[in-house]
């Protein structure tokens, strides 16, 4: 079992920058690729940023590329998500989830992800 743990969320205008956290607690969080997936009110969860267990791999959805930046710290147990340049677009719960995945895969869909945190809101205003 893996327990994650987002934090970091808030309100932001538009242009500003969040710095969501998810700690990991339980199995060995190096065993596993990490990811942010969000999802606003009536639409589907939707894939963010993926990073490999190592971090050596990542992979971004191409509406938050060169805006967000995934890090990891495994002696920390932790993963990060570095978001500047806030748009209302953005707008959303943002979860993390833990793929185990003892390689330098990163994955973008939602099912290949075996444990998932309670999320976090993100709130950007026009």
């Amino acid at each position: 079992q893996v327990q994650l743990v987002e934090s970091g969320g808030g309100l932001v205008q538009a242009g500003g920058s969040l710095r969501l956290s998810c700690a990991a607690s339980g199995r060995t969080f190096s065993n596993y690729a990490m990811a942010w997936f969000r999802q606003a009110p009536g639409k589907e969860r939707e894939f963010v940023v993926a990073i490999s267990w190592s971090g050596g791999s990542t992979l971004y959805a191409d509406s938050v590329k060169g805006r967000f930046t995934i890090s990891r710290v495994n002696a920390k147990k932790t993963v990060y998500l570095q978001m500047n340049t806030l748009k209302p677009e953005d707008t959303a719960v943002y979860y993390c989830g833990a793929d185990y995945s003892p390689h330098e895969d990163t994955r973008l869909a939602s099912y290949e992800y075996d444990y998932w945190g309670q999320g976090t809101q993100v709130t950007v205003s026009s």
